[in-house]
């Protein structure tokens, strides 16, 4: 597993997190692009980093004056990226490379496909960012499947 650096603020941050929310953080990441602050917390802490009815996260969010997200840890790197990625689901994932060089491919729902890259890509930014942060590893792709359906219905005309 790399060894995460925490900046001095980055420390000040997961403390006020951990405090408002009750919820054990591992890592943050201050997003300055798109204005927020991703906190990894630990397993098992995902309901008290959110609270009942998003309470938790919401008081967090305005009390640090930023938009919060949470991504619940996983020892195992596969999960883990499905974490990231979540509301959207995971339907397959390819890891290639050494490790410490790894690339990994997903592939999700073509209905989830909007919600894994997320506005201005986002969501798959944060997915690149954590899965090195904590994993190691070096890219995160999101697969786009081949149009069968249209080139079939090409095909028959």
């Amino acid at each position: 597993m790399p060894e995460v650096k925490l900046t001095e603020d980055c420390m000040r941050l997961i403390s006020q997190f951990e405090s408002l929310t009750g919820a054990g953080s591992r890592d943050c990441v201050i997003d300055e692009r798109n204005g927020r602050l991703i906190f990894v917390v630990n397993p098992g802490d995902m309901g008290l980093a959110i609270g009942k009815k998003g309470a938790s996260i919401k008081k967090a969010s305005e009390v640090m004056g930023r938009k919060i997200e949470v991504v619940e840890y996983n020892n195992n790197a596969e999960q883990f990226i499905k974490n990231c990625f979540l509301p959207a689901q995971v339907t397959s994932m390819t890891f290639e490379g050494e490790p410490g060089e790894q690339t990994v491919q997903v592939e999700v729902r073509d209905e989830d496909r909007g919600i894994a890259i997320g506005k201005d890509g986002k969501n798959i930014f944060k997915a690149k960012k954590l899965a090195q942060r904590q994993h190691n590893i070096m890219d995160v792709q999101i697969l786009q499947k081949p149009m069968i359906e249209e080139q079939t219905a090409d095909q028959t005309r």
